[in-house]
């Protein structure tokens, strides 16, 4: 059943041990650090039971009668997947803000694998047993769940026999209860999450069909072993009214340690089959970029809204080349929206039974969303003009001695106040010019993998049989040519 906000909190109070800036994190859900994302998901829980929003954040299950999230349901219909969308639009426009790693798009990962049970079956049907029981917790124990992929890796061009084997995350042994594994992963929102989905983040293991890097298991954060070494945050660095957004939405990002943590039978998904971590890495993002891509489309609209006020202050919306960059950046914005709109209406029918997004439109999307974004908030920076890189901070604003040459400055009439001019100025400099700006832009680029992976997963899902088809019947092309396509 779903969890309030200060479930949440209690299940984060189980001993792990947290380290940042050289200090150990005594509660994570006080330190400064990590507060406010603590805060953030546990509003997202809180969300679900109040009336204004329960219904858009969950369901009843007709089987049990209770509440469960939307978010972490597999889709079956295209209602689930209007909800879905429904439920993370909710989310963001009550915190105000873009939030990536809150599990509604990481709990997709876990849908993949209904869709590979007949690749865990050859190993062993206890592992696409545990798949389904982990499932059904997720949609009825409504916990914090995220993803662990990426590894320290070492130097790439050797194989792991040929480094220090931890560089990639292994098994050391099996014991009766389960097998203990060595090594590290980078994992966002690790700190302050309950439970992730552990797998290979290459394939990297040789010919070697019975490989100890080819494991997936489902990691319970407070698991014994575990080191969370986490990457200074930029909440606290500055005041809030000068860095609206750092200090609020920074998620932070984590080298977890594995120093030989066991994981017990029923939470491994996948051991010793590269097959199966194969399948896992071409499939993994078949279901979650809906969500990832969806935030890229909220994030368009922070862009747009922030340049369009910055010109409107100023009276230049009316300028043609002005217009020129805005509705460059509508079509940006209007791009993603009919990748994500395109791919569930067309939406296809999965291997496991599940309805996934049509799988070129959203690989697609996200090629869009991301090769793009770093243009856009270029085109976004122009149109806000160099104000938000030289504005003073709120406390000359406030300054007897200077406020008055700031108001007389930054005043421009009835209107627009030189406190909301800076208000305007400030979150503009955050959203686009800030070390918190250029954090989320390469977050944006490799969160879900890097931009070789991204047109990988298009080539792999485009249907090249219609073109071929096409210019072989406008040409007039034999069927001999067929024979070249096998």
């Amino acid at each position: 059943m779903i969890r309030t906000g200060e479930q949440y909190r209690e299940s984060l109070r189980d001993g792990r041990e947290i380290w940042i800036n050289g200090e150990q994190v005594g509660d994570v859900t006080t330190h400064p650090a990590f507060k406010p994302l603590v805060d953030i998901r546990a509003r997202v829980y809180d969300m679900a039971h109040e009336p204004a929003t329960q219904d858009v954040m969950s369901y009843v299950d007709p089987g049990t009668g209770k509440r469960n999230a939307v978010a972490q349901k597999p889709p079956r219909d295209l209602d689930d997947w209007h909800a879905k969308r429904a439920a993370t639009d909710a989310v963001l426009s009550d915190i105000g803000g873009v939030v990536t790693r809150i599990g509604d798009e990481t709990i997709g990962e876990m849908w993949s694998l209904i869709d590979g049970q007949d690749v865990l079956d050859e190993i062993d049907p206890t592992f696409s047993a545990n798949v389904k029981r982990h499932i059904e917790q997720a949609c009825f124990a409504d916990p914090f769940h995220v993803s662990a992929n990426t590894d320290p890796k070492g130097d790439r061009s050797k194989t792991p026999d040929e480094q220090d084997p931890d560089m990639l995350l292994h098994v050391v042994r099996e014991t009766d209860r389960g097998i203990v594994v060595r090594g590290a992963k980078y994992e966002t929102a690790a700190a302050y999450s309950n439970q992730a989905f552990t797998k290979p983040t290459i394939a990297n293991w040789g010919n070697d069909a019975l490989s100890d890097y080819a494991v997936g298991f489902i990691l319970d954060m407070g698991s014994p072993g575990l080191k969370y070494i986490c990457r200074t945050g930029f909440a606290g660095r500055a005041p809030a009214a000068d860095y609206p957004l750092a200090n609020r939405f920074d998620e932070v990002d984590t080298l977890v340690i594995f120093d030989d943590v066991e994981i017990p039978w029923e939470n491994v998904l996948f051991y010793r089959h590269t097959r199966a971590a194969t399948f896992i890495r071409a499939t993994l993002h078949r279901y979650s970029a809906f969500a990832f891509v969806q935030r890229n489309l909220r994030l368009a609209d922070l862009m747009i809204g922030a340049a369009l006020w910055n010109v409107k202050q100023t009276g230049l919306e009316r300028q043609p080349a002005v217009q020129e960059k805005l509705s460059t950046l509508a079509c940006y914005r209007e791009g993603i929206n009919a990748h994500l709109t395109g791919a569930i209406a067309t939406a296809e029918t999965s291997p496991g039974g599940l309805l996934m997004p049509n799988q070129s439109l959203l690989y697609t999307g996200r090629i869009l969303a991301c090769s793009q974004l770093h243009e856009m908030m270029h085109l976004a920076r122009e149109l806000c003009g160099g104000q938000i890189c030289i504005t003073p901070d709120k406390a000359s604003f406030e300054h007897p001695a200077t406020k008055p040459w700031l108001d007389k400055y930054y005043s421009i009439n009835e209107h627009w106040v030189a406190e909301d001019r800076r208000k305007l100025l400030a979150y503009a400099r955050d959203l686009l010019n800030s070390d918190y700006a250029g954090h989320r832009l390469t977050f944006q680029l490799f969160a879900q993998s890097p931009p070789f992976a991204h047109l990988a997963a298009v080539y792999r899902n485009f249907d090249w049989d219609g073109p071929l088809d096409l210019v072989r019947y406008a040409a007039g092309l034999s069927d001999n040519v067929l024979g070249s396509l096998k």
